[in-house]
């Protein structure tokens, strides 16, 4: 492993003044960031009428079932197409960082994986990470297409990481946002260098650690971020066991 060259060896006096140089500007980050996010939550929203057809754990699910009765969805789509062994090992460092969806949950948020790979190839690989988190094969319809999370680009199917967000009204849903590639946020999502899977290419679909891209969207805050309702503010945070929800 290649690591980049040290920092420079100082005072402490001169790192406190360095330190602050820096915080300036990483306050000023923190302000352009909550401004984008208000921008975000105010964004537009889509009704989805179309009937999605997923296949999961207990059988056949419409996209409000992925709900499971909460009021926002985040959907990862996760890179797997039909054809190939595995699935992404970037997108499998994403949800290695995910974490417990408690955090979630307790701000009526819920979380689903989503791929166009069979679930008879998802689920050994799901056991193979040790993953509990829902996952859904979208094989036998367009949700990936009609969400761009796969592509037609020069007459070869194009799979792209991402991340949908979708809030629920009822029975009705809206489709509120979704990053890919390097449409970055605010939270750094370059994609994994902007790469791209092609379903003819397994080896595509591999790589290292993404340095920017999902991989900082990893935490609660990260994701709620990305979705109409926002994070909860002044919610405080409990250990996982200990939500009423």
């Amino acid at each position: 492993m290649a690591y980049p060259e040290l920092p420079q060896i100082v005072s402490r006096e001169e790192w406190r003044v360095a330190r602050g140089e820096l915080q300036d500007k990483e306050d000023a980050v923190a302000r352009a960031r909550d401004a984008v996010n208000a921008e975000r939550r105010a964004l537009p929203m889509v009704e989805v009428e179309e009937e999605y057809v997923f296949e999961g754990g207990d059988g056949k699910a419409g996209l409000l079932d992925l709900f499971r009765g909460r009021r926002q969805l985040v959907v990862h789509h996760f890179m797997f197409a039909p054809e190939w062994e595995a699935g992404c090992r970037d997108c499998a460092a994403f949800l290695d960082q995910v974490g417990h969806l408690a955090h979630l949950h307790a701000r009526d948020t819920s979380f689903a994986v989503v791929s166009r790979a069979p679930f008879t190839r998802i689920l050994p690989f799901k056991a193979r990470m040790g993953w509990a988190l829902p996952w859904y094969s979208s094989y036998e319809d367009d949700f990936n297409d009609d969400f761009e999370a796969t592509l037609e680009r020069d007459g070869t199917l194009v799979e792209r990481a991402g991340i949908s967000c979708f809030l629920r009204e009822g029975d009705r849903v809206f489709h509120t946002y979704s990053t890919y590639e390097n449409h970055g946020t605010n939270h750094g999502y370059e994609t994994y260098g902007g790469r791209e899977a092609s379903v003819g290419r397994e080896t595509s679909a591999t790589g290292g650690v993404p340095e920017g891209g999902l991989g900082r969207l990893g935490s609660t805050v990260g994701l709620l971020d990305l979705t109409a309702l926002g994070a909860a503010s002044g919610m405080p945070v409990r250990y996982h066991d200990e939500y009423d929800y």
